[in-house]
């Protein structure tokens, strides 16, 4: 099996490091021509660096419309969309105030409503597309610590679901991916209390799993090249007949069979 993605243009949301860089990372190896995007120029502009010259970036924020009419307006058109972009935040339900709700809302969810408004109709008039939304397995297991966040992620995986339905027989395809614990640099900095008393960061990770997550099956975090794996099979022409679905790389942490 080849995945070929010459001649496409692809862009991932938020993809200046973690999982989003690693999907960047893979389509560009398959032959996409990709569009980094973050908030910042000099992360933007470093994550192209280590791409090379098929790559360019977009500095541009975008949980906001103003953000979002930027973007379509220097890049009018994608083969292929991955809406990475996204935050999470441990607090208790009783402390997370409307702020806290409507910034994981606009980032998490509002981002990709938008970019799929954007893109999909052009997409259809090709006869051909690929877009994914990053869930995750917090959108079936709710965690207590962050009840915001995977309100947000449930919502996302809805979203793919209601617009594989609407882009049904135009060519395009929409599905959403579940990457369950994964040592991207945001776990990092969330477990770096435990790699200061001395472990490693895999260490870390894995007691990590064992104690939040001991559903998981692989027992530790995925990195993020195995999730992207996932999206880059996704995004290609080999997964034509795979619409609407909720794809989970999750290590086998959500308890159901479908």
């Amino acid at each position: 099996m080849k995945i070929d993605l010459s001649g496409k243009t692809a862009l991932v949301t938020g993809s200046t490091e973690g999982i989003g860089f690693a999907i960047a990372k893979g389509l560009d190896e398959a032959g996409a021509s990709v569009v980094i995007n973050g908030r910042t120029e000099p992360k933007v502009a470093a994550a192209v660096a280590k791409l090379g010259p098929k790559a360019r970036g977009r500095a541009i924020d975008l949980a906001t419309p103003e953000g979002l009419a930027a973007l379509v307006a220097a890049e009018p058109a994608f083969d292929i969309v991955v809406n990475n972009l996204g935050i999470f935040q441990p607090v208790d339900f009783f402390a997370a105030d409307d702020a806290v709700w409507d910034r994981h809302w606009q980032v998490n969810v509002m981002s990709g409503v938008r970019i799929a408004r954007a893109y999909l109709p052009g997409m259809a008039a090709k006869g051909w597309g690929r877009m994914l939304f990053l869930g995750s397995e917090s959108g079936y297991n709710i965690p207590v610590e962050m009840i915001h966040y995977g309100v947000s992620k449930t919502a996302d995986v809805s979203l793919a679901r209601g617009l594989a339905k609407r882009m049904a027989g135009t060519g395009v395809t929409v599905n959403s991916i579940l990457p369950g614990p994964t040592l991207s640099e945001g776990v990092a900095e969330m477990l770096k209390d435990e790699v200061a008393k001395g472990k490693t960061l895999e260490q870390a990770g894995i007691d990590f799993v064992k104690a939040h997550r001991p559903s998981s099956i692989i027992g530790r975090p995925a990195t993020v090249e195995e999730v992207a794996n996932m999206a880059v099979y996704i995004a290609s022409p080999l997964a034509s007949a795979t619409t609407g679905a909720a794809l989970r790389v999750d290590g086998g942490v959500v308890e159901f069979i479908v």
